[in-house]
C-alpha cells in the first residue's frame, strides 16, 4: 500500500485537481464515481481510494479484462461485468458481502462517460441488500477538486435518498460537463421496472 499512498501523492502533486475529501466509513462502503465523463475518471478514483489508504474494487465492462490488460485489470481491483446479465454481477457481490468479504466497492452508475437518461442502479440494491453505506464520490472541474463527499446510510425510500444524492451533485461538473447523466434512477420515471 506504500506504493500506491506514493503513486497517489504523484497524482495530485503532477494534477490540476486538488484532493478535497471526507474519510470514508472504515468498515467498507459502495462508492459512487460521478460525474463519469472522461477516461480520467479511473485515474481520479484509484488516487482517491489510494489516498485514503485502501485499494477499491471497481466493476468495469468485460472487455477491458481480455488480453494484454486483463491481469493489469484484476490487480487494480476490477470486476469485470457482463452487460448482458447484470443482474447476476449484482447477485454475485451481494453474496461475498453476506459472506463476510469487506471491500469498498466502486460503481459508476451512469454506466457510461456519454449522457444518458438515468442512472443504473445496481449501486442501490447493492447498498440497501447489505446495509452498506453509500458514499459519494466527485470529479469536479468547476472547483478543480476530487475526492468522497457525503455518507448516506440509504432508507429504501427511493425518492428521498436519491433527493440526497442530486442534492450533492447538484454542482458538481465532471471533466466533460456536457456528459453528465442527471441521478434519477429508472424506477422514479417508471415504478414498474428495475434496472
Amino acid at each position: 500500500m506504500i506504493v500506491r499512498r506514493l503513486l497517489a501523492r504523484g497524482f495530485w502533486a503532477l494534477s490540476r485537481y486538488r484532493f478535497r475529501s471526507e474519510v470514508p466509513p472504515a468498515s467498507g462502503a459502495v462508492l459512487i464515481g460521478a460525474p463519469h465523463t472522461s477516461n480520467w475518471d479511473f485515474a481520479f478514483m484509484l488516487a482517491i481510494a489510494w489516498t485514503h489508504g485502501f485499494a477499491p474494487k471497481w466493476l468495469g465492462k468485460r472487455s477491458l479484462f481480455k488480453f494484454p490488460f486483463g491481469p493489469l485489470m484484476r490487480g487494480l481491483g476490477g470486476i469485470p461485468v457482463d452487460r448482458a446479465n447484470p443482474a447476476g454481477l449484482v447477485d454475485e457481490v451481494i453474496r461475498r458481502i453476506r459472506a463476510g468479504e469487506r471491500f469498498f466497492l466502486v460503481v459508476t452508475p451512469e454506466g457510461t462517460r456519454g449522457r444518458g437518461s438515468h442512472w443504473k442502479s445496481g449501486f442501490y440494491r447493492i447498498a440497501r441488500a447489505t446495509d452498506l453505506p453509500l458514499v459519494l464520490g466527485y470529479v469536479d472541474s468547476a472547483t478543480r477538486t476530487a475526492g468522497f463527499g457525503a455518507t448516506i446510510h440509504l432508507t429504501g425510500d427511493v425518492t428521498a435518498d436519491m433527493d440526497r444524492v442530486r442534492e450533492f451533485y447538484a454542482d458538481k461538473r465532471g471533466i466533460h460537463p456536457a456528459n453528465f447523466t442527471p441521478p434519477v434512477l429508472r424506477e422514479e420515471i417508471d415504478p414498474s421496472v428495475t434496472d
